[in-house]
């Protein structure tokens, strides 16, 4: 899969290189009960989701448009058309939702 893009992106990922977008921008969030959490308040290291965008020729494990785990402080940002992306290893990826793996029986919600 060497010319998957997004948008037709103007770029082609290289060997095992990922591109995903983010799902929300960083800052304040909300909780499940609907506080208001700042971009200030001090958390542990929180993982985040996001969606692969592109990926190079060597990826085995997730396809465009899979949403996906990582920890946001190993990445690197890259924009592109004025859009930010992040690009990582898929070796740093931490998991895959399960959307397209729902015949699988008693699936657990991640693929790990």
């Amino acid at each position: 899969m060497s010319e998957n893009t997004h948008d037709k992106l103007p770029i082609r990922m290289l060997h095992d290189r990922v591109l995903v977008r983010t799902d929300s921008p960083e800052g304040e969030r909300r909780s499940g009960g609907g506080i208001l959490i700042p971009a200030t308040a001090a958390v542990g290291r929180r993982l985040a989701w996001a969606e692969v965008v592109a990926v190079g020729q060597n990826v085995r494990t997730v396809e465009i448009g899979d949403r996906v785990l990582y920890d946001p402080e190993d990445r690197a940002e890259v924009e592109v058309r004025g859009v930010a992306y992040v690009l990582m290893r898929e070796r740093d990826l931490h998991a895959v939702a399960a959307d397209r793996f729902q015949d699988a029986s008693g699936a657990t919600g991640l693929y790990l």
